[in-house]
């Protein structure tokens, strides 16, 4: 090995790997090391003996369960955007090489105690019990102003100044109701919770915007996602299985997560377990979230924040390219053409 470096990165999670491979693009010299005995950090995938030997503390799964090598169980599973941030880094980096893509069939949302498909055509929309038919009239002259919005355009502004109208005021002035205001800050924007409403409106607008491509995600993939307002809290479910190369024939893996209110999460979590039905094993997995509050000036430490509870990366490139500009002082430039992209990830 050689002795000097520009950058040591401590840690396989994502956002090291993002982070390593963008500072290796502007060709500094870069040491990548980890102290676990697998890659991935906290957003690892585990096989199960090392899911049963992480938290059960033991290395022997239940024979029923099949090969343990068979399975590729995400501890951080999220979701990519078709036209989001960590496609275009993908892109810059050259990593979109090594990978394949494919489009999430469906996203779901959970209402009135029934579970409904998020329109993602005109037909959809028209046949959708989620809205009624005036409702969704409102609706659809608030997805065009979405759609025509742009931010160097005043002319698409509608006389709203997006940076200073609240996201309330914008939706006030389609006349939506609070089952439609709940349906899209929270399927559509992916909001997790309602504060959103009472801050300027560019961030929700772009959520919207963000969302009108298909979600993408790395092979495995998982292809049902499940958004959940349940009261207060908000949960999330999606299911993968075989045929995503994670688990046996015959065996799924559902993920059903939250960001905790109280001290009993397994209760918060539970209307989103109780539409499994039958489980075989069941895993719980609390984990703090952290944020640094060293002075990166002095100890030349640049220190990434933990992972939310967001469904999506978008947060956590969000993070990274935050450290990258403070690391090398530079902005990153990532206007990309995503038309490969989103072209694979159609197929």
């Amino acid at each position: 090995m050689d002795e000097e470096y520009d950058v040591i990165v401590l840690g396989t999670g994502l956002k090291e790997c993002i982070l390593s491979g963008l500072l290796s693009v502007d060709g500094l010299k870069v040491l990548h090391m980890d102290r676990n005995e697998y890659y991935g950090g906290e957003s690892t995938s585990l096989n199960l003996i090392q899911l049963w030997k992480r938290f059960r503390g033991n290395d022997k799964p239940p024979e029923h369960l099949g090969s343990s090598k068979e399975y590729n169980v995400d501890m951080i599973p999220k979701f990519m955007m078709a036209n989001g941030a960590l496609v275009r880094v993908l892109i810059h980096t050259d990593v979109t090489k090594y990978l394949n893509f494919k489009a999430v069939d469906g996203s779901f949302v959970y209402n009135k105690a029934k579970i409904h498909k998020v329109p993602a055509t005109d037909v959809e929309a028209l046949k959708s019990p989620l809205m009624g038919l005036f409702e969704k009239r409102r609706a659809r002259k608030f997805f065009i102003y979405v759609q025509d919005y742009e931010e160097s355009d005043p002319k698409s502004h509608e006389g709203l100044d997006l940076n200073k109208v609240t996201a309330r005021d914008v939706i006030s002035k389609y006349g939506l109701d609070d089952n439609t205001v709940d349906f899209i800050g929270h399927a559509l924007a992916l909001h997790k919770d309602d504060t959103y409403l009472d801050e300027p409106a560019m961030d929700f607008v772009k959520r919207m915007k963000l969302g009108r491509r298909p979600w993408i995600l790395f092979l495995p993939d998982m292809i049902n996602i499940l958004s959940v307002s349940h009261g207060l809290i908000a949960w999330y479910l999606f299911c993968c299985s075989y045929s995503h190369n994670v688990a046996p024939k015959g065996k799924y893996i559902a993920f059903v997560s939250t960001e905790a209110e109280t001290d009993q999460p397994e209760v918060e979590l539970k209307p989103g377990i109780d539409l499994l039905g039958p489980v075989d094993e069941m895993f719980f997995d609390v984990y703090d979230r952290y944020e640094p509050i060293n002075n990166h000036d002095v100890d030349n430490c640049f220190l990434s924040t933990s992972y939310d509870a967001t469904t999506h990366f978008e947060t956590t490139v969000k993070d990274v390219i935050n450290m990258y500009s403070k690391i090398t002082g530079k902005t990153l430039n990532l206007s990309v053409d995503l038309s490969a992209a989103s072209a694979a990830a159609e197929e």
